[in-house]
């Protein structure tokens, strides 16, 4: 590599890094406690408990109406946006209402999916401590332009990695593969140090900012889906008003359920929300194993007669966004993949850390050397007007 290549690479490498060093530094604290955030919760008190019941309606599914009517008792003055149910609770269904089918100012309730009673409103916002670790992580408090803002730093970092990997290999030719030179300046010492904890946090790095970056994009990918496939899928529709009265929830996922075998539904969308349209059910099916349980297809049902009028597979760039959101959090597998998320973030952190340093340091270093050569530049004059003065 020439030497003007090298320094191409170096200065991309030194500004992509400098740029998002701070943020990438938020995001992997803030993230730290995200990836511990079940177990964080139940410490906290904020997770709910499922009722005890006995062996037999352990046993049982409550009619979803019954669900659904247990969420309109407790807030008659409130429309459903959404009800989903988590693999890892499936004693609950969770409710999501509001004042009309986008409300921001939405409430969730948990309904036990055995007796359809209502259990507990789940304290998931409202400014505690992992609210506001979520929202430093997603967008800094500021929205769809706080996320997307996020995600131009991620990309940076996409950038930072890979001119740090082709400036790594013609700088270790010299030294051994992950050594560290003790004995000599501590600059030098946590510049080895960077570069190794680097190479060694490289694929999970790239894997996590890349998810990141898509992550970002949600908002935007729902809309580029919404105003594709999901209207060319309510074609049909356009024109008709929209239903007052609306089908029974219960007939409407057996319906789907028997379309989809072997699926489960994750979540169901009502009539003007996001996930659906203004005249129908969107029930999203998904598998039950590690990576299919992520990967949901929607089924539309017609929310006035409960018929299936479509169902078919996500769109490529949804079903990349579902995948990455669990594997950017380490969600597929386990506490042992959550301890090695959370010991990769931390490696990063000091990455980012003394990158920072470095670059305080080469600072300082530089200003030091240009003060010795002004030093030495006002020695010499002196002496150089004296030799003139004697000629």
């Amino acid at each position: 590599m020439s030497n003007s290549t090298l320094r191409a690479w170096s200065w991309i490498h030194k500004w992509s890094s400098l740029v998002c060093t701070v943020f990438m530094l938020l995001l992997c604290l803030t993230g730290l406690p995200l990836i511990y955030h079940h177990e964080i919760g139940h410490l906290l008190g904020n997770e709910i408990e499922a009722p005890a019941v006995s062996p037999e309606q352990a046993q049982q599914r409550a009619n979803l109406d019954t669900v659904i009517a247990a969420g309109k008792a407790r807030y008659p003055d409130k429309v459903m946006m959404y009800m989903s149910q988590d693999a890892e609770e499936p004693a609950f269904w969770f409710l999501t209402m509001g004042a009309h089918a986008n409300d921001e100012k939405f409430v969730s309730l948990a309904v036990d999916a055995r007796t359809g009673k209502y259990v507990a409103e789940p304290p998931i916002e409202g400014g505690g401590f992992m609210s506001i670790m979520f929202h430093l992580h997603v967008d800094l408090f500021a929205g769809l332009w706080g996320k997307l803002f996020l995600g131009f730093m991620g990309l940076l970092l996409v950038v930072a990695i890979v001119s740090g990997v082709v400036l790594y290999a013609p700088f270790m030719r010299k030294l051994d593969f992950g050594a560290v030179r003790h004995g000599r300046t501590a600059r030098l010492k946590w510049l080895d140090l960077h570069n190794l904890l680097g190479i060694v946090t490289l694929v999970w790095a790239l894997v996590v900012g890349c998810t990141g970056v898509i992550n970002t994009l949600a908002d935007v990918l729902l809309k580029v889906w919404q105003a594709t496939e999901i209207a060319e899928m309510t074609k049909p529709y356009q024109g008709q008003p929209i239903p007052t009265t609306l089908a029974s929830m219960e007939t409407s996922v057996k319906r789907a359920e028997s379309a989809e075998p072997g699926m489960k539904v994750g979540f169901i969308a009502f009539p003007g929300t996001p996930f659906a349209t203004p005249h129908h059910y969107g029930v999203y099916m998904h598998g039950d194993q590690a990576l299919t349980s992520r990967l949901y297809k929607p089924v539309l049902v017609d929310a006035t007669n409960a018929q299936i009028t479509d169902r078919r597979n996500l769109p490529w760039y949804l079903t990349a966004l579902l995948v990455s959101q669990p594997l950017h959090f380490g969600d597929y597998g386990g506490a042992g993949m959550q301890f090695l998320w959370a010991l990769l973030d931390v490696a990063t952190i000091i990455v980012l850390g003394s990158g920072l340093y470095l670059w305080v340091k080469r600072g300082r270093a530089a200003q030091k050397a240009e003060k010795e050569a002004r030093r030495a530049a006002g020695l010499r004059a002196p002496a150089l007007v004296r030799e003139g003065d004697a000629r």
